[in-house]
């Protein structure tokens, strides 16, 4: 059932999805989520310049409204959400594509309303695990390989305290899965076990910003600083915008390399944005042209991550924050 409700079966030749199939552009997708009238929009406005209707009722805004903000020299696109509704992870209120569309996202950003209590934070992060998605978590170190044949083999590297094996050969049985290999490297859960046999998880970092904070007490307001992952904000008065912006980049995890052509300056306006996870000279060079690797000799490193000033590297030279990088090619 659960495996349904995440991945909907086909059905017949479905009408094509109003403003949802927006195209992915820039170096990173931001999300903004949260219940109809928090906000959302507002944001959006100030931030990005890209108008979506705004007013004083609910379920303003109907569709996908995407809009780009550039900052630290990366290209953020911002995507204004409809609002979500208990039961949206059922396909309440188009819930199903407003999530599948945030399951895209690097980075989602709840938008509260400050004056309506926390609960709201704990019933979409129900809706959006419902469908899948982990808010600030990390993937189980659990490594799970199929086999055609010899049954289960699980091997613990830790002390197993949340699940035993027959837990673990229940689930499988569950599942059908019949023969495979596990290696824990951590302490898991049985949840955390399920996410890893179903495989279609998305684990996304999640900012709660509680907006509209000019309506609140400074003693209110230190109660809402015990949240964690949290930023306060008014999207009306502009309070606190440019923390926001630099939180949303936090929580991006990318890194800025800068060019720098043979015999010349480096272009300092121009940087290219990789994922922190895919910082190496190799995925450099494919970020510029998928060809530029066939042709890559050495390349030449100035930055955090060179020992000296240039380092010679590699294709597997992994770069560091602001790192300027001038590429030598075969002759």
């Amino acid at each position: 059932l659960k495996r349904q409700l995440v991945d909907p079966p086909g059905g017949g030749g479905g009408g094509k999805g109003d403003g949802f199939d927006v195209n992915k552009t820039g170096d990173a997708r931001i999300g903004l989520v949260g219940f109809p009238s928090v906000g959302k929009s507002t944001l959006l406005n100030t931030m990005t310049g890209t108008f979506s209707e705004v007013a004083a009722y609910e379920f303003t805004t109907l569709t996908c409204i995407p809009g780009i903000i550039r900052h630290q020299g990366a290209k953020l696109q911002l995507l204004d959400l409809p609002g979500i509704i208990e039961g949206a992870k059922d396909g309440k209120g188009r819930g199903r594509q407003v999530i599948s569309t945030a399951r895209t996202c690097n980075v989602i950003v709840m938008v509260l309303d400050a004056l309506k209590p926390l609960t709201h934070k704990q019933l979409i992060d129900h809706e959006l695990e419902g469908f899948g998605m982990r808010l600030n978590k990390t993937p189980p170190k659990i490594t799970y390989r199929k086999k055609e044949k010899g049954g289960l083999n699980i091997v613990t590297a830790v002390p197993l305290t949340k699940l035993s094996h027959e837990t673990i050969k229940a689930v499988c049985a569950e599942y059908r899965v019949i023969s495979a290999d596990f290696v824990f490297r951590c302490d898991a859960t049985v949840d955390e076990f399920i996410d890893v046999i179903e495989g279609n998880r998305v684990y996304v970092p999640c900012i709660y910003v509680m907006n509209k904070i000019d309506h609140l007490s400074l003693e209110e307001l230190e109660l809402l600083d015990k949240v964690d992952h949290y930023c306060p904000v008014s999207g009306n008065l502009k309070w606190n915008l440019e923390g926001l912006l630099e939180k949303i980049w936090e929580y991006c995890d990318m890194v800025r390399i800068y060019t720098k052509p043979k015999g010349s300056d480096p272009d300092w306006n121009d940087p290219v944005i990789l994922p922190r996870q895919k910082r190496s000279v190799e995925h450099f060079c494919n970020r510029i042209h998928k060809n530029m690797i066939k042709n890559f000799k050495h390349a030449l490193v100035w930055g955090l991550s060179a020992k000296h000033k240039p380092q010679r590297v590699g294709k597997d030279h992994l770069l560091d924050d602001e790192d300027v990088v001038q590429i030598v090619k075969k002759v």
